[in-house]
């Protein structure tokens, strides 16, 4: 069985400094391409596979190929974080004991690397031709969305036979066997200017309009606090009016839904389109739409039992599963109907915040369960989950 030696543990430590101290925010063309150069060459090294580096609106997409057949195996990540450059200034990079910390440790260059150090390790132990159908992807604009690696994401996803998603774990290593579907929407309201002090009644106060719509959308989240398996409805920030002496002609309403199943995401989207307006007067406009359709658990569940499996064979302690509310590339996969595992990155916390960070432990770990679920997806694929999910036009 596969291991991960102690000596690869520290060029792993080597690899991820130089990607951390590679700042790389999603709205900055120049660090990004810095970054994907990096993880081009530092992934080169590690697997022997030379990569292309395909730069969309730019945005720097790094592609690892093994072999030229069909391919079988896709691992996924992203080397853009939510941090400014300069934050290093304030959040340097350290390994404390058991803790690394930095920005990006946890969200996810430690994910790339896990992905990266997984393959090489692969490569290291099998001959190439055993390993033919094997990919990895690092994308450049997940923090964003993924507005230019979505299309890319689903192709090779289509092709696949399964997906895995290095986004970080859960607490106690748990991986991610669930997400919810994601749809952002912005809410136009179009009354009509009046000077409030001298005619106020001759407008129609878009204010007033979103406040009403504000309560119909608040109304169609489930009761229960919006938990993991629950359907979100939130009314965010609204805009309204010019000048206090005006009565508002427009006011918009962002709005951010998430839900566990395809259906579900449509008929909220159903609802949204048919709201009306309160005033007989006013006008409503949706804009926006479904962005990431749901990571539905039964398209992870026989995945996860492999990689259950494979975990048990490696004498790691029991892999646990979790459900969870953020979106992630892992929902792009699924709703391409292809068996999807998320979670396989670092195990840590403070994903966007100022502890950001990886516990050193779990790494080799982690490299080891890739490794062999891989070989073993290989040998034996799982079989696609029996209704593919879609992702509404």
């Amino acid at each position: 069985m596969m291991r991960f030696p102690q000596h690869r543990v520290e060029e792993f430590l080597e690899d991820f400094r130089a990607l951390v101290e590679c700042e790389s925010p999603s709205s900055d063309p120049q660090a990004l391409t810095a970054s994907a150069r990096l993880v081009a060459e530092a992934g080169q090294r590690i697997t022997g596979i030379r990569p292309s580096i395909s730069t969309v609106e730019g945005f720097p997409h790094v592609l690892f190929h093994i072999g030229t057949g069909p391919r079988r195996v896709l691992l996924v990540g992203h080397h853009d974080t939510v941090w400014p450059r300069g934050t290093l200034a304030t959040m340097p990079w350290s390994v404390e004991g058991d803790r690394i910390s930095g920005p990006g440790t946890d969200d996810m260059k430690g994910g790339v690397l896990i992905a990266l150090h997984a393959v090489g390790l692969l490569v290291q132990e099998h001959d190439e031709t055993d390993l033919d159908g094997i990919s990895v992807l690092i994308t450049a604009d997940e923090e964003l969305g993924s507005p230019t690696s979505q299309p890319l994401i689903e192709r090779l996803s289509r092709e696949a036979e399964a997906v895995l998603v290095f986004e970080s774990g859960g607490d106690a290593g748990e991986v991610k066997i669930a997400r919810k579907g994601v749809a952002i929407y912005s809410l136009e309201v179009i009354g009509r200017a009046a000077h409030a002090g001298v005619e106020p009644e001759r407008g129609v106060n878009a204010s007033v309009e979103a406040a009403h719509q504000i309560l119909a959308i608040d109304a169609m989240t489930g009761t229960g606090g919006g938990g993991s398996g629950e359907t979100t409805v939130v009314p965010a920030v609204t805009r309204s009016g010019t000048t206090t002496n005006t009565v508002p002609a427009r006011a918009t309403v962002g709005i951010d839904s998430r839900a566990v199943t395809a259906a579900e995401q449509q008929r909220i989207d159903d609802r949204l389109r048919a709201l009306e307006p309160h005033h007989p007067e006013a006008q409503l406009v949706l804009h926006g739409g479904i962005n990431r359709p749901p990571l539905e658990e039964a398209t992870a569940r026989d995945l996860f039992t492999r990689a259950q499996e494979t975990a048990a064979l490696l004498g790691h302690p029991p892999l646990g599963a979790v459900a969870v509310g953020g979106g992630s590339d892992a929902n792009f996969a699924a709703g391409m109907g292809t068996p999807t595992l998320d979670g396989l990155g670092t195990v840590g916390g403070g994903s966007h915040a100022d502890d950001e960070h990886a516990l050193l432990s779990w790494i080799p770990r982690r490299v080891e369960l890739t490794a062999a679920l891989v070989a073993s997806l290989l040998q034996d694929p799982v079989p696609r989950p029996a209704a593919p999910q879609t992702l509404s036009p």
